[in-house]
C-alpha cells in the first residue's frame, strides 16, 4: 500500500527497502527516502538510479550515496561538485 509505505518511508528513509519493486520505482517515494537517507538510493529502481535530480537529492544528503547510482551519473561534474562542497 504506497500510503503506508510513505508514512514508514518519512519515518526513516530505509524502510523504502521493504517496499514492492512497483513502489521502488515510485519516484515520488523515493525522493522522499533519499532526502531523508541517501543511501536509500541503493534500494530505488534501476531508472531511478539514473534519474540525474534524484541522484543529486541522495548525494546532497549523504555523498556516498553516489556508490549507488547509474554508472553514466557517478561521474557527472555537478554530482561530482557536491561531494567537494
Amino acid at each position: 500500500d504506497r500510503e503506508v509505505v510513505m508514512a514508514a518511508v518519512l519515518q526513516g528513509g530505509f524502510a523504502i527497502q521493504f517496499a514492492s519493486d512497483e513502489l521502488k520505482a515510485d519516484r515520488e517515494l523515493v525522493m522522499a527516502a533519499v532526502q531523508i537517507n541517501g543511501h536509500a538510493l541503493n534500494y530505488a529502481s534501476d531508472e531511478l538510479k539514473a534519474d540525474r535530480e534524484l541522484v543529486m537529492a541522495a548525494v546532497q544528503n549523504n555523498g556516498d550515496a553516489l556508490e549507488c547510482a547509474s554508472d553514466e551519473l557517478k561521474t557527472d561534474p555537478e554530482i561530482l561538485a557536491l561531494i567537494d562542497d
